[in-house]
């Protein structure tokens, strides 16, 4: 396995029980992605059902969860014959982390929309992209993700947020994993923060995060699209689309997350 697929790798040790090894690779200063703790999660619900893809994913996140060992408790709700369902707990030092309520299923890949509606404005090529390089120390995730971002969604770079809440980049493993339905978790929760070009400052942790796989993607690079409608009492709403390179919808995301101050 890839380094990708080792740090989302779960040992099931008992019915609906399993352990893990949490990578302080897919942080920022030790608090962990939010799409890298749902990727596990998806790995132990997938593991534990009779189907193949995690289709849809609530996720509540209650504190930060940190490198090391973690524990991952799947107790199933329903499993069909098209779906099963099953709530799923990240546990640290005793403690709940992360819920997720997951349902899987198994996609036809090769499976062709009935409809699919107007695909989001293009992101221009990857030689007109530009990398985001975080600052020295923080580098963990940037190091795993190869992200190549819209220059015109990344004036907050600059001090210059651009007033819209956007931000458009390529997507793809440094280390070669194959995007898969583990990618598409990590993909939808990989982008900076929309606020950022409100004016927000500082780290805007996630509290809840939907997620829906909609197609197995095409090998290669997806696109991610961001946005987001609201900016009020420190919250804001994110909702993201993923595209792989055939051009189809492979997942969609709404989050709320907190936003601690902005620029005066």
């Amino acid at each position: 396995m890839s380094g990708f697929g080792e740090a989302t790798a779960v040992e099931r040790v008992g019915d609906g029980r399993y352990e893990a090894v949490l990578d302080g690779d897919f942080g920022f200063a030790e608090a962990l992605n939010g799409g890298y703790l749902m990727a596990l999660l998806g790995r132990a619900a997938v593991d534990a059902s009779p189907h193949a893809h995690p289709v849809s994913t609530a996720t509540n996140f209650h504190r930060v969860a940190k490198p090391g060992p973690a524990q991952v408790i799947v107790q199933p709700r329903k499993e069909g014959r098209t779906a099963a369902s099953a709530f799923v707990t990240l546990v640290q030092d005793d403690r709940p982390v992360v819920d997720a309520l997951i349902t899987t299923g198994t996609l036809d890949a090769g499976a062709e929309p009935g409809y699919a509606g107007q695909a989001p404005a293009p992101v221009p090529p990857l030689e007109e992209c530009t990398e985001f390089q975080p600052p020295t120390g923080s580098r963990g995730f940037a190091d795993q993700i190869d992200m190549r971002f819209d220059r015109a969604t990344m004036g907050w770079l600059d001090g210059r947020p651009s007033g819209s809440p956007e931000i458009r980049a390529w997507f793809r493993h440094r280390d070669g994993y194959a995007v898969d339905a583990f990618s598409l978790a990590l993909a939808v929760d990989a982008l900076p923060p929309v606020a950022l070009n409100l004016g927000a400052l500082g780290w805007a942790p996630t509290v809840e995060l939907t997620w829906h796989m909609r197609a197995v993607p095409a090998p290669g690079w997806l696109t991610v699209h961001g946005t987001g409608r609201l900016l009020a009492d420190g919250w804001f709403d994110e909702e993201v689309e993923v595209w792989d390179r055939a051009g189809r919808l492979v997942a969609q995301s709404r989050q709320i997350a907190r936003v601690p101050r902005t620029r005066s």
